[in-house]
């Protein structure tokens, strides 16, 4: 059998593409022909005076092109010949940014076409009141059709006159932090969503970390912040929590809920992830209404071009407020988002593509479990990102530069943490990659450098 000399493509953009470039070259000409060996992949780093981990990702690119196989007694062979020669087939592959929590676009969805039926059917409407400035509240409609939308989660409709319309969960999350800005400090899980941490450094608000277990955030450690720190507010993302995915039992949201009556604590749902749950669990909002401000963004179960939020209020005044503090910065939602998601919700749509992205994500999921095996996360079986353990070996901030360097971008714990110390652990988002082949290959890769020791990637033990 002849062994391949490495050699990069010229014509590559990259160094890792440039290899596979050479191996389908190579193939189709007849250089390689099945059977034949490749050599070790340190040699063939050391042969071309690369790091380990760009032959690693070109390797892992290669056997996904099924141009080779690890064959036992004879290490990596050439699979077999190629149909026709095929020049370029790695610089199909392209960087991958897995930072960003989206929901996936499943084509059954259709999302584009339905966006483009939705804008002519609002544009074709007797109506062009969408043309004008709308209520800083939103329109009834809207606020009627978001009332619908989270009747599941609070058991019953919550009132119209409690509920406001906002451009995003985002711009909503900021307005009710400043209206209790005034008020002191804000306590949350120790490992919180950076938004919150961008939102409050903003304000000028203290925020307190609350250690968490497998339920949430722990009951007993947020009673101690309410006697000794006396917080204003306590902020929870209580289903699929983000970035730890926990989900918070009923019987946890009572016991929260319970000690923030009792010290008088506001509370800060905010719930993007709801949707994605087998069984709803009743909303916090709905077991103290009172004390709670609700927010539910389309963005997180839909897509991120559907910047709508329904925010329901502790009371009629709290939604004027809320108002009020919103026009200083983001007056009103888009006036043709607000109509899309009303009709959307009234003619059934949204209900279809939220199921549609639900089962697209648990086979996402499915594909985490498969690669991944080897490897210890936290996840939810539908949810949109999961919560990997780093292998002794690494810090989450060498292996997530390791990872980028690699073109896969994930987030290291220190980005969630409000706390001294955190684990070592990086989130990743599923819905991030186009399709679920391109999510596969991915994952295979990351696979691959969890398995690699610091010093064969030029990192310093």
């Amino acid at each position: 059998m002849a062994t391949w000399k490495p050699r990069i493509a010229a014509s590559s953009s990259y160094k890792h593409q440039g290899i596979v470039d050479a191996l389908v070259a190579d193939i189709g000409s007849g250089i390689l022909k099945p059977g034949d060996a490749l050599p070790p992949q340190r040699a063939i780093a050391k042969e071309l005076g690369i790091n380990l981990t760009t032959v690693t990702r070109a390797m892992t690119e290669a056997r996904r092109l099924d141009l080779i196989e690890a064959k036992v007694g004879s290490g990596t062979i050439i699979k077999g010949a190629l149909t026709s020669p095929v020049q370029g087939m790695a610089s199909l592959l392209t960087d991958l940014d897995l930072t960003m929590i989206i929901p996936p676009q499943p084509p059954e969805a259709d999302i584009h076409t339905h966006l483009i039926h939705g804008v002519s059917h609002v544009l074709n409407g007797a109506s062009s009141h969408f043309l004008s400035y709308q209520e800083s509240t939103g329109t009834e409609a809207a606020r009627a059709a978001g009332t619908k939308w989270l009747a599941p989660r609070f058991g019953a409709a919550p009132p119209a006159d409690r509920l406001l319309v906002a451009g995003g969960a985002q711009s909503a999350l900021f307005a009710i932090c400043s209206l209790l800005a005034g008020r002191g400090s804000i306590c949350t899980g120790t490992l919180t969503y950076p938004g919150l941490k961008s939102v409050c450094s903003a304000l000028d608000i203290p925020l307190h970390p609350l250690a968490m277990d497998r339920n949430g955030i722990i009951p007993d450690v947020f009673e101690s912040c309410c006697r000794t720190l006396k917080p204003k507010a306590i902020y929870l993302c209580p289903s699929i929590d983000n970035p730890t995915t926990v989900t918070m039992p009923l019987s946890r949201r009572q016991i929260i809920v319970s000690i923030a009556q009792r010290n008088d604590v506001m509370i800060i749902e905010d719930d993007p992830y709801a949707e994605l749950l087998d069984a709803s669990l009743p909303a916090i909002a709905s077991i103290a209404p009172d004390i709670t401000w609700h927010i539910a963004t389309l963005s997180k179960c839909v897509t991120p071009a559907l910047r709508v939020a329904y925010v329901v209020c502790p009371s009629a005044l709290d939604v004027l407020k809320l108002a009020s503090s919103l026009r200083a910065s983001n007056p009103t939602a888009s006036p043709l988002l607000m109509a899309i998601a009303t009709a959307w919700i009234n003619d059934g749509s949204l209900y279809g593509i939220a199921a549609a992205i639900r089962e697209e994500s648990s086979a996402r999921q499915a594909i985490a479990r498969k690669v991944l095996k080897d490897w210890h996360f936290a996840a939810h079986p539908a949810g949109h990102h999961l919560w990997l353990d780093v292998p002794v070996q690494w810090s989450a901030a060498e292996f997530s530069a390791l990872a980028r360097r690699s073109g896969i971008g994930i987030v290291p714990a220190s980005a969630f943490s409000i706390a001294p110390t955190h684990p070592e652990a990086v989130r990743l988002s599923l819905g991030a990659a186009p399709n679920r082949p391109r999510l596969e290959q991915a994952l295979v890769l990351l696979d691959r450098l969890l398995q690699e020791p610091r010093f064969a990637t030029g990192i310093l033990v």
